[in-house]
């Protein structure tokens, strides 16, 4: 069984090639705990766009190798998902994918009196991420000063 962080890294070693032989690629897995309930969360993605079935599949497929390899200690829920429109960016690889993407930043602390960032993902470059507000200006963070990167897909919305 896996011990702390060797919970995520062991699931998604898992299912991983659960995903690619449905035609899915894997986003994300998340292992947390919300009030007294754990929970295990699996993030996928295709090209198109993933529906409930595609869901409902990988849940159906994952389900017996997790039984069987058993790498969590403590009773959890099993939740697969799309990362949906505004997905985290959170993996070296997502960075790369959506250079050129519009993207949220929110700073874990202020940056000159501000937490909440908004541009175009200019660069990834060894952990540090460049982004280009609309003004043109360039702000540049390292991700661990960053409590997250969500892409910005409802900019205008409602306009």
């Amino acid at each position: 069984m896996a011990k702390g962080g060797n919970t995520v890294a062991a699931v998604r070693a898992l299912a991983q090639p659960v995903a690619e032989a449905l035609g899915l690629r894997l986003w994300d897995v998340r292992f947390l705990k919300e009030g007294a309930t754990w929970y295990l969360r699996i993030f996928i993605d295709k090209p198109g766009g993933v529906s409930i079935d595609d869901c409902v599949d990988m849940t159906h497929a994952l389900n017996p190798v997790l039984d069987e390899a058993d790498p969590i200690e403590q009773a959890y829920c099993l939740e697969v998902s799309s990362p949906g429109v505004e997905r985290e960016l959170t993996r070296d690889e997502h960075f790369e994918a959506y250079r050129g993407a519009k993207i949220k930043v929110r700073t874990i602390r202020p940056v000159d009196g501000a937490r909440d960032f908004n541009g175009t993902l200019e660069d990834f470059d060894d952990g540090q991420i460049t982004l280009r507000t609309a003004d043109g200006a360039g702000i540049s963070f390292q991700k661990k000063e960053v409590s997250w990167v969500k892409l910005d897909d409802f900019e205008g919305f409602g306009d």
